[in-house]
């Protein structure tokens, strides 16, 4: 059985986390935004800092990054 690293995953429950509550206080299309429409710009970030920089350390920083500012903008729209 491969080795389970903790980072990916509990990168996965961070963002299921936001998408479940932005579901839960903003409504379907809130979830839905949180869940699918992160996808696009996070997987291009990857794949580019990936595959033209070799750098995984900042493509972590960046996936966090964006997953962060969702959950920032998120929480300021809530607020709004």
């Amino acid at each position: 059985m491969p080795k389970l690293h903790l980072e990916p995953l509990l990168f996965c429950a961070a963002w299921a986390a936001l998408a479940i509550a932005g579901f839960a206080y903003g409504g379907r299309w809130a979830g839905a935004l949180l869940s699918m429409g992160l996808l696009p710009p996070i997987m291009a970030a990857s794949a580019y800092l990936i595959t033209q920089r070799e750098d995984f350390a900042l493509e972590r920083q960046v996936r966090w990054g964006i997953l962060v500012l969702a959950g920032l903008a998120f929480g300021l729209w809530l607020r709004a």
